[in-house]
């Protein structure tokens, strides 16, 4: 068989000429979004591109498809340099961003250092991602983009750095440990979800179409409990929209519901509990069958009503 061989393409300009009209409204299509998506590790939803900071444009703001996290997206087709270090920290300031990815040509090493900097100085909400962007080929096929991953935040040793005690740094392990297990099992045999990457938190959060609401699994210690939710993270209106169907859904499901409508907090949830202890490592297997057994049964039910909503 023969094989065909990888070619680089140097010049970035032959296929964007333009950073911003060019490159950027390429990237901002649904599809690129994606593709940069898979390769970091979360859900990005276009809200604009060129959108005002002060006197400032950022090139993409996005959100986080299940937590409504905001997303700051800064292009480069050259080097890394300090004008846009500058940017990319103005710009998330600007949006309250959690999330900043910075995509270059090349990375100099001073700023690769200076973005391992921020992600070990920032804590574990804030994550800081430098990318290259690359052009490749194989004889006369088309040109295929890809994205490659220069720095990018270690959430798992921001969440032990902050554990102020050995025992919750022990917890945060174990935690991080039931959800990469948790995360097997969805690439198997649960297609509805994608596996995001864990951390070492009670939580774990799956998308079900819309940032209007998501799925949240709960594995406290302090009390022994798994929860899975529906998580409505603005707005009353849409959780008032679903209590007027509280019976026809708990029917659906054959289980009753904790609805919570939280209206001293702007995030409201709808949820199910079981107590079992995460320190029963035996009991794993069930604990992640019952969580995506009911998260699955959760994006039957409510799925097609966020999304019609």
């Amino acid at each position: 068989m023969k094989l065909g061989k990888l070619e680089k393409v140097k010049d970035l300009r032959s296929v964007w000429k333009h950073e911003a009209n060019d490159f950027t409204n390429w990237l901002a299509e649904e599809e690129n979004l994606n593709t940069l998506g898979e390769e970091i590790g979360i859900d990005i939803e276009l809200i604009s591109t060129e959108a005002k900071t002060g006197s400032f444009s950022t090139d993409i703001l996005a959100v986080e498809s299940n937590t409504n996290y905001k997303i700051i997206i800064e292009n480069q087709l050259e080097s890394t340099d300090h004008d846009h270090l500058g940017k990319i920290i103005t710009y998330a300031s600007g949006h309250d961003a959690k999330t900043i990815i910075w995509i270059v040509k090349e990375a100099r090493e001073e700023h690769r250092q200076a973005i391992d900097w921020l992600n070990e100085h920032t804590d574990e909400e804030i994550n800081i991602f430098l990318c290259k962007i690359e052009l490749w080929e194989i004889g006369d096929s088309p040109i295929a983009p890809k994205f490659q991953i220069v720095s990018s935040p270690n959430n798992w040793s921001k969440t032990v750095k902050r554990s102020s005690t050995s025992s919750a740094a022990d917890n945060n392990m174990i935690q991080y440990e039931y959800w990469t297990k948790l995360n097997e099992e969805i690439d198997k045999n649960y297609p509805m979800f994608k596996s995001r990457k864990p951390l070492g938190k009670p939580w774990h959060d799956l998308t079900i179409g819309r940032p209007l609401a998501y799925i949240k699994l709960i594995f406290k210690t302090q009390p022994s409990e798994m929860k899975v939710k529906l998580t409505i993270p603005d707005s009353k209106e849409f959780f008032d929209y679903l209590y007027d169907s509280k019976d026809e859904i708990e029917s659906e499901l054959c289980y009753e519901l904790d609805w919570k409508r939280l209206d001293d907090n702007k995030v409201s949830h709808i949820e199910i509990m079981e107590k079992s202890d995460i320190n029963d490592y035996s009991k794993w297997d069930e604990n992640i069958k019952w969580h995506l057994s009911r998260a699955s049964e959760f994006h039957e039910v409510f799925a097609d009503r966020v999304k019609n909503y």
